[in-house]
């Protein structure tokens, strides 16, 4: 995220920047391999700037279990439709700065500059959204108000080489990777990762807060016509998809554990999803991308372009890409969007708050599954974010927080976290369910809850 890394934000892939005359190296070694994920992966610096991505699922409420048509969606999108479905559009940044991007089911994302102030990165969302919402709406296109499409099934709308590889490499895995693909939608908070021992403070805080805003920001009950038994139905989804790829790391606790080593020999040691190349991109089966330098390709060795390309295919909950970009968190009906941003915001803007916040969600620690099928259900996790969402509220005033969403978080923590509630649970988001077929994903398992879980 910090402006001096030189990184380029392009919503659903972000490329580091290079200099003019720079181009890839061949990587024959896997040291050096690793050392370029680290250098690149952890931008260090003081943490100054957030930024957010949004996406929203569409729908047309007379026929909401119709198809997206992107004819219509690239009729009201206009200039601002990204170049994946119109490769002869402008492609134009919205009024405020943001960009709009697509997910291969037609979700679209709308991707915000990074921005040094909470409040001016609020206000460039909402003037942003607002635009893009407009635009939609005069073509009778909507945004759900969940996180995952609770009637159609899966379908890919854009027809790029990317998410053609991504749909063979996770159809080795079942249908989730489909829906997690083209059925779900996040908010997703970007963050700075900081200088010296506080980007290991920073990683392993947001890795620590997981379960619980997981938890407290559920908002995908219902997938393809039937209720999953998920509070998010998104998370599963994804963590279904291929685990290597999406699963949660061990965050050590070891005093001066680096998290950029940890990173770089994960993602050397992640499956390749593809080789770009003319004409259709392979998808290697079971080679990792440190199997590639050793020559398990029948091609040449990779560059460090490569290397960049396979970073962006790797969907942890949190994912280093300069700055720290969290993934956690489901799509939020309306303006509640900005709730997870502020909440984000005002725990890491200090650090003696960011301890205490990880002190808190220590009982909750690995509970990623419990928070994705039972909300704040969960005991565990609902005494932890009842102090987090109070002790974030307080803090949001230090932050330049606008009276709005003070207001917001208060109404959020008061009436549902208290409560043990997330937004799953609101019977008014429910979309009614008479004649719904049982269509989709098959079962999606129970996970292995410890004794105690609901202690």
């Amino acid at each position: 995220m910090a402006e001096d890394a030189g990184l380029v934000v392009v919503a659903d892939v972000e490329v580091d920047a290079v200099a003019p005359d720079a181009g890839p190296s061949v990587l024959r070694d896997c040291a050096d391999a690793e050392a370029y994920v680290a250098s690149v992966c952890f931008k260090h610096g003081p943490p100054r700037l957030i930024g957010v991505e949004l996406e929203w699922l569409l729908h047309r409420p007379p026929t909401p279990d119709a198809p997206l048509d992107p004819h219509m969606l690239a009729a009201a999108l206009g200039r601002y439709t990204p170049t994946t479905l119109n490769p002869s559009s402008p492609a134009c940044l919205l009024p405020a700065g943001s960009q709009v991007s697509l997910e291969p089911g037609g979700q679209i994302e709308l991707a915000s500059p990074p921005l040094p102030d909470l409040g001016g990165l609020l206000q460039t969302v909402r003037a942003d959204a607002d635009v893009l919402h407009r635009l939609l709406a005069a073509r009778g296109l909507q945004p759900h108000c969940r996180a995952a499409d609770p009637l159609r099934p899966p379908l890919r709308v854009l027809d790029v080489p990317r998410y053609r590889a991504m749909e063979q490499a996770f159809d080795r895995f079942g249908p989730y990777g489909r829906s997690g693909m083209c059925s779900t939608a996040a908010v997703q908070v970007c963050v700075d990762a900081g200088e010296g021992a506080d980007v290991a403070r920073r990683w392993a805080a947001v890795h620590a807060l997981g379960p619980v805003l997981l938890a407290a920001f559920a908002n995908s009950p219902m997938l393809h016509g039937r209720r999953t038994g998920w509070k998010s139905s998104r998370w599963v989804c994804w963590q279904h998809a291929d685990p290597a790829r999406t699963a949660p790391p061990p965050v050590s606790d070891t005093a001066g554990a680096d998290p950029a080593v940890a990173w770089a020999r994960r993602v050397l040691a992640s499956p390749v999803l593809c080789v770009r190349r003319d004409g259709p991109w392979q998808v290697p089966e079971r080679v990792s991308f440190a199997d590639w330098i050793d020559g398990a390709l029948p091609m040449p060795p990779p560059t460090t372009a490569d290397l960049d390309y396979h970073i962006s295919t790797l969907f942890p909950p949190v994912r280093p890409h300069g700055h720290l970009e969290i993934r956690y968190v489901d799509a939020q009906p309306g303006r509640r969007w900005a709730l997870p941003v502020a909440v984000l915001t005002a725990l890491l803007a200090d650090p003696g708050v960011t301890d205490r916040a990880r002190e808190a969600c220590e009982p909750a620690q690995g509970r990623w599954a419990s928070g994705a099928r039972y909300g704040l259900a969960d005991r565990v996790l609902a005494r932890a974010a009842a102090t987090v969402f109070e002790l974030a509220w307080t803090q949001l005033r230090a932050v330049g927080a606008p009276a709005w969403i003070v207001e917001d978080l208060g109404a959020m923590t008061e009436r549902q976290v208290l409560r043990g509630l997330c937004p799953a649970d609101d019977p008014q988001a429910v979309l009614p369910e008479m004649g719904l077929s049982e269509m989709g994903l098959p079962e999606m398992g129970t996970p292995q809850i410890s004794e105690g879980e609901f202690a």
